[in-house]
């Protein structure tokens, strides 16, 4: 019961603050997660929260899916790995070259590596929020961040296989590589077609809400299946509602998914990111946390920007997909579990961590909006 009423709080505190924050004038995602930092003041998340969180945010990038258009996803298929691919080189180089000043040079590698990925949820919301997903640049920046994260893993992978041996691990390698080319071309060129069919029998099935409920057990299901290939399950959650939303059937899950989504799942996972972030860490924060985290803005902006460029973007194109690539959550303290368990760093390195994903995250929304009203 003390799990329901915590859940009754979060879900007013992320309605309230959200609302408060509209009226500002600045975006509804930046007031849910201050309204989750003032509630892990007096109470801690668990496990359970956890995993509703967790819905939430695969929801998310499932919704986002689903309103996106194929052929534009494709269309921007190789402006995206240009975006991507240089903003990873960009962010681990200025994460190697300000770890290496204050750290072992083993230790730089793991922090130049953990600076790559982006974590796209928060630029989703507020792109959602501005009507821009669906442009040219909003499809970009999810693409390029699809292809940030797998990029980011094979970073982290060569990374740790170097620092613990030597050097690099090729099988590994091979096999992240070969189940992100098998999962995009299932999705991408077999999803929608098959979609379609699956749903056409699936609409026999003569009960309230079913096509709905088999909606979630697909996203649940390839998201699974996306973290079993060691990549991002919201990876997997996209992927999956880009080929529902190609379907005959994406309005009416569409419309359901929403209400489901933002009526519960979304508001706690938000509030969820804000309620994890140590305020005692950030506060103590020292030089080299204050540092990096500078670095993780900058690099995002000049490498994802250039990209962006570099792919045919005009310069405000290309500085508000750099800014929208810029937040950072969820990859990056995997990442940091992932060598923290191996040996590579420790527990002070979680400081850094914390301090780079707290203010990437805030720090976003309002750039953004910025950006566009410009």
């Amino acid at each position: 019961m003390e799990i329901l009423l915590l859940i009754a709080v979060m879900l007013a505190t992320a309605k309230l603050m959200g609302y408060i924050f509209e009226r500002l004038g600045q975006p509804v995602v930046l007031g849910q997660i201050f309204g989750g930092l003032l509630i892990g003041i007096f109470f801690e998340t668990n496990e359970v929260i956890g995993q509703f969180a967790n819905l939430g945010v695969l929801l998310l990038l499932f919704i986002a899916g689903l309103e996106s258009e194929l052929e534009e996803f494709k269309r921007v298929g190789k402006q995206s790995v240009m975006v991507a691919g240089l903003g990873v080189l960009v962010a681990f180089l200025f994460g190697f070259a300000v770890a290496y000043i204050f750290v072992p040079l083993h230790e730089a590698i793991l922090y130049g590596a953990m600076m790559t990925p982006t974590s796209v949820s928060i630029t989703v919301k507020v792109l959602m929020e501005m009507r821009k997903l669906n442009t040219r640049e909003g499809t970009t920046i999810l693409a390029a961040a699809v292809v940030d994260d797998v990029l980011g893993i094979l970073v982290l992978t060569v990374a740790i296989s170097i620092i613990k041996g030597g050097s690099v691990n090729y099988s590994s390698l091979a096999e992240v590589i070969l189940s992100v080319s098998l999962l995009l071309f299932f999705f991408l060129y077999f999803g929608p077609g098959l979609a379609d069919r699956v749903f056409r029998v699936l609409s026999r099935i003569d009960l309230p809400e079913s096509e709905t409920a088999f909606a979630l057990v697909f996203l649940i299901v390839f998201a699974f299946l996306a973290e079993h290939l060691n990549l991002a399950s919201i990876l997997g959650a996209y992927l999956t509602g880009l080929a529902l939303g190609q379907s005959t059937k994406k309005k009416g899950i569409m419309d359901h998914m929403n209400v489901l989504g933002y009526s519960l799942f979304i508001p706690l996972f938000f509030v969820e990111v804000g309620m994890r972030i140590e305020l005692n860490y950030i506060l103590h924060a020292g030089l080299f946390a204050v540092l990096y985290t500078i670095a993780a803005i900058v690099s995002k902006i000049i490498g994802c920007g250039l990209g962006a460029r570099v792919a045919g973007f005009d310069w405000g194109s290309s500085l508000r997909i750099g800014v929208g690539m810029i937040p950072r959550m969820g990859v990056e303290l995997a990442m940091l579990a992932v060598a923290m368990g191996s040996g590579v760093v420790g527990p002070d390195a979680l400081t850094v961590a914390i301090l780079m994903v707290f203010v990437t995250t805030v720090i976003t929304p309002p750039l953004l909006k910025w950006l566009y009203s410009r």
